[in-house]
């Protein structure tokens, strides 16, 4: 498996997800956490991509699709959380974390940066492993259909 099109999906996921933040940041309105989770639309796409591209490219197995599009996924989690602790030291660092961690999913209080954006890795990997499972499951018949019509 090359990986040139789960790299080129996670970081179309990374800036689908930093512009998104940044343009909520501008707004003044990223502090709204059900805003916060529309992120998971730029997992969906990118994942989507590399299944699709995968796909039509003869890439059948089920296995190995799913790791492709967890990889994809990962990928942008994982630039859009290195951005993201970069960004929070840029912004003051413990002060403003503050602000981010109170609509946090895992509770809030009094986090350090690190396991904020640690909570952050956790809560993307259930997130990727979700997108891409529903996503097999859509493209699991569909699959031997795109190859079948090309082949026709």
């Amino acid at each position: 498996m090359k990986f040139k099109r789960e790299i080129t999906n996670g970081i179309i996921i990374f800036l689908g997800i930093g512009i998104y933040f940044m343009i909520l940041e501008l707004l003044g309105i990223s502090d709204q956490a059900y805003l916060r989770m529309l992120n998971i639309v730029f997992v969906i796409f990118g994942v989507n991509r590399t299944i699709k591209a995968n796909a039509e490219s003869g890439v059948h197995g089920y296995f190995t699709n799913f790791i492709s599009g967890l990889l994809t996924a990962m990928i942008g989690a994982v630039l859009s959380i290195a951005a993201l602790l970069f960004y929070i030291n840029f912004k003051g660092g413990e002060e403003y974390l503050k602000s981010l961690s109170e609509n946090f999913i895992f509770g809030g209080g009094e986090l350090s940066i690190e396991q904020y954006c640690l909570g952050l890795l956790f809560e993307s990997t259930a997130g990727a492993f979700a997108v891409v499972f529903v996503l097999m499951q859509y493209w699991k018949g569909k699959v031997e259909n795109i190859n079948t019509v090309d082949r026709r």
